[in-house]
């Protein structure tokens, strides 16, 4: 590398940002912090930061989330790269590209603020749509786009799993479709769908679990190993 000039080329900064969902109360939730330093003191943003030199965009999406929201177990999240944002403009301190992530959390678990988030809450995900109030940066592109794509993989991968708890109902897994895609699906061919995926669910030997009302305990499942859905689960159209 004898005669090569590293200073030669503007420098950059690289970051990372997470869409992190979570189903709560029958409704898709997303993981937003409210920033408590400038730019954008007291907006909402997603959580996220800066890469150090030592570390790959992966492993500071897992630090950054555990540092601003207090997750305890970021390692064992579902976490995928979604896309690099790069526009000149995105960030009023200096050129700055981030590499998104989305991750998929079930239970949703308790959170707080923390390094540089003054609070982190996990919101209903429609108050965070057009018409509401803009978040930080251009994280609204960014929650947009994380939000096709895990309706999108909901269709055609077994996805809908990683939002549940390790044993779960048809019921539950309806109700992780059903607040993705904004949709209400008829229990019936729901279940008769998912029974009939290849590798979408494996049952639960001799486990079941009350719901409420009068009816007899619900039979448990828990994930299948398919990692492409054939047939796909489709969403009703119409539906985004």
């Amino acid at each position: 590398m004898q005669g090569y000039d590293k200073y030669a080329f503007e420098p950059f900064a690289v970051t990372v940002d997470l869409a992190v969902f979570t189903i709560r109360e029958g409704g898709l939730r997303v993981l937003l912090v409210e920033r408590g330093e400038q730019p954008y003191a007291g907006r909402r943003a997603l959580p996220g930061g800066f890469v150090q030199p030592d570390e790959s965009a992966e492993t500071a999406a897992r630090r950054e989330l555990a540092e601003e929201t207090g997750l305890s177990d970021v390692a064992g999240l579902h976490l995928e790269q979604l896309r690099t944002y790069s526009e000149p403009d995105r960030d009023p301190r200096m050129r700055v590209v981030s590499v998104a992530f989305t991750a998929l959390v079930p239970n949703a678990p308790d959170v707080y603020g923390g390094s540089d988030a003054a609070r982190a809450d996990w919101l209903p995900y429609t108050e965070h749509r057009p018409g509401y109030a803009p978040l930080a940066f251009d994280h609204d592109q960014v929650l947009a786009d994380a939000h096709d794509r895990v309706g999108a993989k909901l269709e055609y991968t077994g996805l809908a799993t990683a939002f549940c708890p390790p044993e779960f109902t048809l019921g539950e897994l309806r109700q992780v479709y059903q607040a993705v895609w904004g949709a209400e699906l008829d229990p019936a061919n729901f279940r008769r769908k998912v029974l009939a995926t290849p590798g979408l669910v494996e049952p639960v030997p001799g486990a079941a679990r009350l719901t409420g009302g009068r009816g007899k305990p619900a039979a448990l499942y828990r994930a299948g190993g398919a990692t492409a859905l054939h047939p796909p689960l489709l969403r009703p159209e119409g539906r985004s």
